[in-house]
């Protein structure tokens, strides 16, 4: 009992009237940062050295759906919401000199019409109403989720494929309901049970991809530009 209340009093002398050794907690706080950094780095390069050419294929899936003229829609939730929000102004308002705006949606934006479907439908239709209202065949849609089986996701990629347009994921952990659906044109996993580390390196996968797609389209750069890109199929000049 002794040993137990001395282990107690260690991990939490705050309870006991002590103070923590300032010290002990800076140390203890560097090793800590050090140790999560460590993890971040050595998640990325797993990942990029397993997973490369499935990056360059995603990436020259989003740059045929811009060829054709159509645009790419992106979503996500909590966390990833943000990423889905990311990855859309990446696409609209590129940083890097010379390169063309593509136009992107992102479907997380409209509180009311998130709201208003989550509310009469159910939040499972949240997304799968907005590509029915706004996809297209040809277009692209991109899907972050950190488990791989947000059910509203999933909805949304069935009726996209249903519809024509190309489907990509960026899970985490094993990919979950992401990696085994055959909705889903290109599925990327970080393979990892940690949700922070799964995020830092989505963000770094969308923005590679951002990269490679511009890489893909440089010689159509000028009509992009210019907003004279491909015309889809059927448009009217």
């Amino acid at each position: 009992m002794t040993g137990n209340k001395s282990a107690l009093e260690a991990l939490y002398p705050f309870l006991h009237g002590r103070r923590q050794d300032d010290e002990a907690v800076e140390a203890g706080l560097m090793e800590s940062l050090r140790q999560k950094a460590d993890h971040s780095v050595e998640v990325k390069r797993g990942f990029f050295a397993e997973n490369a050419e499935a990056v360059v294929a995603a990436a020259r899936a989003i740059a045929e759906v811009y060829r054709g003229g159509g645009r790419l829609f992106t979503m996500g939730n909590g966390g990833s919401s943000c990423d889905a929000a990311h990855i859309a102004v990446e696409f609209q308002h590129p940083v890097t000199a010379g390169r063309p705006a593509l136009p992107a949606k992102n479907l997380t934006a409209d509180v009311a019409v998130m709201t208003a479907v989550g509310n009469d439908v159910g939040f499972e239709h949240i997304y799968l109403r907005q590509i029915v209202a706004h996809g297209r065949p040809g277009d692209g849609l991109i899907g972050v989720s950190t488990s791989g089986s947000s059910a509203n996701l999933m909805a949304a990629f069935e009726k996209a494929k249903e519809m024509g347009l190309t489907t990509i994921g960026l899970a985490g952990m094993e990919g979950g309901d992401m990696a085994r659906s055959a909705s889903l044109d290109h599925c990327l996993v970080v393979g990892t049970d940690s949700i922070h580390r799964i995020q830092e390196c989505h963000v770094a996968i969308y923005h590679i991809l951002w990269d490679l797609v511009h890489t893909l389209l440089a010689d159509e750069r000028g009509a992009f530009a210019e907003g004279a890109g491909p015309r889809p199929q059927g448009e009217a000049p």
